[in-house]
């Protein structure tokens, strides 16, 4: 039984005001642990997400929160993401020694890998349970992107350092059921040990918008197809720039809403089409900003989506919108929106396909796309809801003690 004058420790690579899911996720975690009457902690570094979101009026962490010194990198970039994670980890294992007789349990949604490393091996010298959120999976996803020689070689020395990670993890959160199948295979655990815990959106932020009066429908001239979601080199916007241009749909606009380090560049690639937009996203305003959209859109590069389900998916949902998809047709992902019937996949990196689809949603009756839209809403409510998710997060906390 844990000692009630001992603290859970939320340790979370992003936190608020970051606008980005995993800061949502550990801050519903830390508000929800301090409703049920824990002591809770929460350590972070200062806030840096997404590249290039403006951070006004971020003011000094309540008294539950500790806001570390490490460095802080977001651009991307191999060795400055390497240093951030290394210092991370190094301040967080300091913290723990420091204070391991006041935390009864670890909640750990760190920076892979090096980070996370350093954390466990200081949890594990002073007994202290640890549960560990993989939000994707390490060193696979950075070294799929390499040439076959360099990626092997990158992976034969990192790979041993994921399975310490976990097997050292008292329990492994996994966000898909294919990621945890893979993480049991592949790092040796326990599947006992592994659960799944799918990333939620708060399904109330858009019901609430849609039942306001500043939900009803705005009229515009042009179909919309809406890319949202952070702007950066994988996430293949860019592919959806060149569809759009090769679809020559003069009575459509493309809009893609958010920040990152390649929006400049990509504002840059699309200077030529009016009809083409780059929007800011701010705070709180996903709702408002997606209501405005006929058609959403998701690409994921090739291999990508294979373990995980990315965050934007239940927020295109929550706001009843169709979604075209491009990516791995046996994801997760494209099997999530297939068994919602609220859109379209095709298959990843394929300009043509891509193209030729935005075009066929384009001319599909509005009453078809709304209820597509409603499809996906209602399969989101059902699988994707911070109600229950947040409910399962909390029941694996608390069976570390």
């Amino acid at each position: 039984m844990r000692d009630e004058k001992k603290c859970i420790l939320i340790i979370s690579a992003i936190y608020p005001p970051e606008p980005v899911v995993s800061a949502k996720l550990s801050a519903d975690l830390y508000q929800a642990l301090k409703v049920d009457g824990k002591l809770v902690k929460v350590l972070h570094p200062k806030p840096t997400r997404p590249n290039g979101f403006k951070i006004d009026g971020y003011l000094s962490p309540n008294e539950d929160e500790v806001t570390t010194n490490s460095y802080t990198c977001p651009q991307s970039s191999l060795y400055g993401r390497f240093k951030e994670s290394f210092s991370f980890g190094l301040e967080c294992a300091k913290y723990i020694s420091e204070q391991h007789q006041k935390i009864a349990c670890i909640y750990v949604n760190a920076w892979p890998l090096v980070s996370q490393y350093h954390i466990v091996k200081a949890a594990n010298k002073y007994r202290i349970p640890v549960a560990m959120h993989v939000q994707d999976i390490y060193p696979e996803s950075l070294t799929n992107k390499l040439p076959s020689f360099l990626g092997s070689l990158l992976k034969a020395l990192l790979l041993p350092m994921d399975r310490y990670i976990l097997r050292n993890s008292t329990k492994v959160i996994a966000i898909s059921e294919k990621m945890k199948a893979h993480l049991v295979e592949t790092r040796g655990i326990d599947v006992e040990k592994a659960s799944v815990v799918i990333n939620w959106q708060d399904e109330a932020e858009f019901l609430e918008y849609q039942m306001s009066a500043g939900a009803v429908p705005v009229e515009h001239d042009k179909f919309t197809f809406m890319y949202m979601g952070n702007i950066g080199p994988v996430a293949g916007v860019d592919l959806l720039i060149d569809a759009f241009e090769t679809a020559q749909l003069r009575e459509a606009m493309l809009v893609i809403a958010g920040s990152g380090s390649m929006k400049e560049a990509l504002k840059e690639k699309a200077k030529n089409n009016p009809n083409i937009e780059f929007w800011d996203v701010p705070n709180g305003k996903v709702p408002e900003i997606q209501s405005k959209a006929d058609v959403m859109m998701l690409p994921i590069k090739k291999g990508a989506a294979s373990s995980s389900i990315p965050s934007k998916l239940p927020a295109y949902m929550f706001s009843a919108k169709p979604i075209i998809g491009s990516m791995d047709v046996d994801s997760d992902t494209a099997i999530a929106i297939k068994n919602a019937n609220c859109g379209a996949i095709v298959e990843p990196e394929n300009k043509m396909a891509l193209a030729q689809t935005m075009k066929e949603l384009s001319e599909k009756d509005r009453k078809i796309l709304n209820e597509m839209g409603s499809r996906g809403q209602q399969y989101a409510l059902e699988h994707f809801s911070k109600n229950s998710n947040l409910k399962n997060l909390k029941q694996v906390i608390y069976e570390l003690f």
